[in-house]
């Protein structure tokens, strides 16, 4: 009997575009070699909880393969902390699990409702990444069923070449099946955390700069539409794992997670309700409440996943959706291309709610992993007409400082302009290509971008 599939409407995080796909739900493993052996789609991408935010896990009228139903742990080292899982297991289960046990996550970006299929394909990276780079540091090594129905054990010593091409390759050069990753052993759920108020763009990254190494994160909250001398004002989020020793009296369990209440939205926002005044309003407001307060206790739930607390909070952006824009840009050129590009969002009449700021460490060895060393700067945009042509202009500010965009969040993007941002492209093709001749796995972004035959 084939396998079955449903054909509905489905979009990422950023809930544009929207595009017809037909979905298939495998149970099993072999479940997976199936759908692909059955020949009932031409194209198939593997899709995990769907927080990537463009068209990256679409696949307008082929098939989408849903993982998260493969989320099963498979074996796990109490010495070593090293952890084998099936690739539909969420980040939100590994921590539910294993952080009452004394692990936590080696990188983690701002939403635990990632699959660590999704976290390899989009070589995930967190508000550590100066010190520890990105998630892909911390794969041992993952099984990979190819799209000739080969499965292949990839690591940085065994096929290195398709392990690199695998990790930010955008789910296109097969279906990581499973994974062993190192989680990283902690005292208990929470960081201390040093709040620093920052006037201005060029004290912003010089007081990363000359103290992030201290911290096993840094993250700052920046000010999109701050403007002269005020403009990239921030406040700087500074932190290291608490010890349990450290721990207030009233703490009676480190590694328990504080409960905190959570919030629904059941409705969407009317279409424009964060707009430029509304977003300007909380920004002032925002910028104003906060201090610069020094070891601050904090949960990791709250410091890492702030908005996981709201669930579907997408929604705030009403039903045309939004795109989260990110970038990163090269130390040299970094606080010249920011300035430029705070600039033109400034003037375009445009506001993003949400605009994060970190720096990067070294690039890692993925052919299209998206970090540099530099920084990197994430907006949220509603969209709204004229949005396209906005952030091709915002693309080519990005290429002439030397930067480029994480194609996790890209929904816009022109073909030319990738390939001048990622010099390793045409190495993916050539890997890529050699796995998978007859041109089985794509997806709306890679045939968008060119990655993949049409």
């Amino acid at each position: 009997m084939p396998p079955t599939f449903s054909t509905q409407p489905l979009s990422g995080w950023g809930r544009y575009p929207v595009e017809s796909c037909h979905l298939f739900r495998p149970e099993k493993r072999s479940e997976v070699a199936a759908t692909l052996e059955s020949g009932q789609q031409s194209s198939y991408i593997p899709r995990g909880l769907g927080r990537s935010y463009g068209d990256a896990a679409l696949n307008e009228n082929g098939g989408v393969i849903w993982q998260v139903l493969l989320n099963r742990f498979l074996s796990f080292d109490t010495a070593t902390g090293v952890l084998e899982c099936e690739s539909g297991v969420s980040l939100a289960e590994i921590i539910q699990f294993f952080l009452p046990r004394g692990w936590f996550l080696p990188v983690t970006p701002g939403t635990k409702f990632v699959t660590v299929g999704g976290a390899i394909a989009a070589d995930i990276h967190g508000k550590n990444h100066h010190k520890d780079g990105s998630f892909s540091n911390f794969v041992l090594d993952f099984r990979l069923l190819t799209p000739s129905g080969e499965m292949l054990l990839c690591s940085p010593s065994s096929n290195p070449n398709i392990f690199w091409a695998t990790v930010g390759g955008m789910g296109l050069t097969g279906i990581v099946i499973s994974a062993r990753l190192q989680l990283r052993r902690v005292d208990s759920a929470y960081v201390f955390v040093d709040f620093y108020k920052s006037p201005n763009l060029e004290d912003s990254l010089a007081t990363m700069e000359a103290s992030d190494e201290r911290y096993d994160y840094s993250v700052a909250w920046i000010d999109g539409l701050a403007t002269g001398d005020d403009m990239g004002r921030s406040i700087l989020m500074r932190g290291n794992h608490a010890a349990a020793a450290e721990l207030p009296s009233r703490i009676q369990h480190p590694l328990a997670t504080p409960v905190s209440s959570k919030w629904n939205l059941f409705m969407d926002f009317p279409s424009g309700a964060l707009n430029r005044l509304t977003v300007q309003a909380f920004n002032t407001v925002y910028y104003t409440v906060h201090h610069t307060a020094p070891r601050q206790l904090v949960s990791l739930e709250k410091f890492f996943y702030p908005l996981d607390a709201i669930n579907q909070w997408n929604r705030m952006y009403g039903k045309r959706g939004f795109v989260q824009y990110q970038i990163a840009l090269p130390q040299a050129s970094g606080c010249q291309g920011l300035r430029t590009i705070l600039d033109r969002l400034a003037r375009s009449g445009r506001a993003s709610f949400l605009a994060v700021l970190k720096r990067f460490g070294d690039a890692g060895n993925g052919l299209l992993s998206f970090p540099l060393r530099g920084y990197t700067l994430a907006l949220d945009i509603p969209v709204t007409p004229g949005l396209a042509p906005f952030l091709h202009e915002l693309d080519r500010m990005t290429l002439d400082h030397g930067g480029r965009i994480y194609l996790a969040k890209d929904a816009v993007l022109r073909t030319e302009d990738f390939a001048a941002m990622y010099p390793q492209l045409q190495s993916f093709q050539a890997t890529q290509r050699k796995l998978d001749p007859k041109g089985l796995f794509s997806s709306s972004m890679a045939r968008r971008l060119g990655i993949c035959k049409l």
